[in-house]
């Protein structure tokens, strides 16, 4: 187990966490299929993927509250398998935040010392630090119900980090909040895992928040890990087409590749394709800002001919809908920073894209 001195001046405990082949089966249903990770020291890790993923049941088995029926789970090589979650010593963060509704803040807080038996004063101390570090030492006597969802999230995070745990583990923490202060508060984290320096375990199902906070991503489905990347791998150069739709918005183009050339379903020449191995049939991934639409190119540019058919606004973009005279439909985000440039419905176009911008999957 590492030491570290954090921004307060003193010394925190940072674990490193490996699983290995992790099963955990309900009756004939399979949660959790032989999943293997190994996260650092100081690491911001997301299990990111959709309900029934096994991201959750992954988590939960770190923490001890449930048991697999095959594999290993170490903190810092230890072998912590079979103990229980009080022996572990992790800290854990759920979306409900778990506090006790008739404690003050530096009590729910204070709570993990008081059953560690330690000395008030210390308690008294460690709690006044941790709750100066959230930002809430001036609402250290109020009670959860007096305070707001985002300040009950901060108290959770103060009671987990508390007695020093290794490693946090945070269960879709800002789930029961507000748009805004989601975003708000996944910033907050960023900034507390820069500053403490703590290995931190990080589920959830939105991907803006798993690509904005995490160090690296794993991308669950059905069970298993898909890809384990930094977010801008999992978003630039996803590794199957579920890592591709789930993350993000795509155009997903079937292709055959012969002979350097890559066609469309229907026969159209498509632009640029990275490949060097053999000849295949395969998807081309293309995101939707990569995908450059020409109102001047002409018929011979090496792109598709198409109209633009559908617009929509979204605030600080425009999503242009185009289908190619082959009945190929694919979307291009244009940033709205030119006023009056936009085209029409109906305009002729070519679209395009640059080899390094498509990614080729055969899965």
């Amino acid at each position: 187990m590492l030491m570290k001195t954090g921004l307060s001046g003193t010394d925190v405990k940072i674990g490193s966490i490996a699983l290995h082949n992790l099963q955990k089966r309900y009756g004939s249903a399979t949660a959790v299929d032989d999943v293997s990770l190994s996260i650092s020291p100081g690491e911001f890790i997301s299990l990111l993927g959709p309900s029934g993923s096994g991201k959750t049941t992954t988590l939960m088995m770190i923490a001890g509250f449930e048991m697999p029926d095959n594999g290993q789970v170490l903190l810092d090589d230890r072998d912590i398998t079979r103990l229980p979650p009080h022996r572990r010593e992790l800290g854990v963060i759920f979306q409900n935040y778990a506090l006790f509704p008739h404690m003050t803040v530096a009590e729910n807080v204070a709570y993990p010392l008081r059953m560690r038996r330690l000395p008030k004063a210390e308690v008294e101390e460690r709690v006044r630090r941790v709750l100066d570090q959230v930002h809430l030492g001036a609402l250290a006597s109020r009670y959860p119900h007096q305070m707001s969802g985002g300040q009950q999230q901060r108290v959770a995070i103060a009671r987990a980090l508390v007695f020093d745990p290794p490693v946090l583990l945070l269960d879709e923490p800002l789930g029961a909040l507000d748009k805004k202060l989601r975003e708000h508060l996944r910033n907050e984290i960023k900034t507390l895992h820069k500053e403490v320096g703590k290995t931190m375990v990080y589920v959830t199902h939105d991907q803006d928040e798993a690509l904005a906070m995490s160090d690296r991503v794993a991308v669950m489905h059905e069970g298993r890990i898909r890809q384990v990347s930094a977010p801008q791998d999992i978003y630039r150069r996803p590794a199957d087409l579920f890592v591709a739709s789930f993350v993000g918005d795509v155009n997903l183009i079937p292709a055959t590749l012969r002979s350097g050339v890559a066609h469309g379903a229907a026969g159209e020449r498509l632009p640029a394709a990275p490949w060097t191995d053999a000849d295949r049939d395969a998807t081309l991934c293309v995101r939707p800002e990569h995908l450059r639409l020409d109102m001047t190119a002409a018929d011979n540019s090496g792109g598709i001919q198409g109209r633009i058919v559908n617009m929509t606004f979204v605030g600080d973009a425009t999503i242009l809908e185009f289908r190619s005279d082959s009945g190929l439909q694919l979307k291009s985000k244009m940033l709205n920073i030119a006023v009056g440039t936009m085209p029409q419905i109906g305009s002729a176009c070519v679209a395009s894209w640059a080899a390094s911008d498509a990614t080729i999957l055969t899965e």
